[in-house]
């Protein structure tokens, strides 16, 4: 089975600075985030996994995704994740 992952990163610079994202290969995908491959991470590294979330439906991963991009999602993770 596949599955989907929706995670939050946080900056082990800045105790401020989160990153939300989504992937198919976590540990793949964090091992770019902490080698500078992704520009939007680079300046902040590295980075550990705050929270991560499975899915085996791509669809529900994106819009879970997009709710936490937005600001009552960031308050949500802020609160319960």
């Amino acid at each position: 089975m596949q599955f989907f992952y929706v995670y939050i990163l946080h900056s082990q610079l800045s105790s401020e600075h989160f990153y939300v994202g989504r992937t198919e290969d976590l540990h793949a995908r964090l091992k770019k985030h902490n080698a500078g491959e992704v520009s939007h991470t680079a300046k902040f590294r590295p980075w550990h996994i705050k929270t991560a979330t499975a899915f085996n439906d791509e669809q529900r991963a994106i819009e879970f995704e997009r709710y936490l991009k937005t600001a009552s999602g960031r308050a949500f993770a802020k609160k319960r994740l």
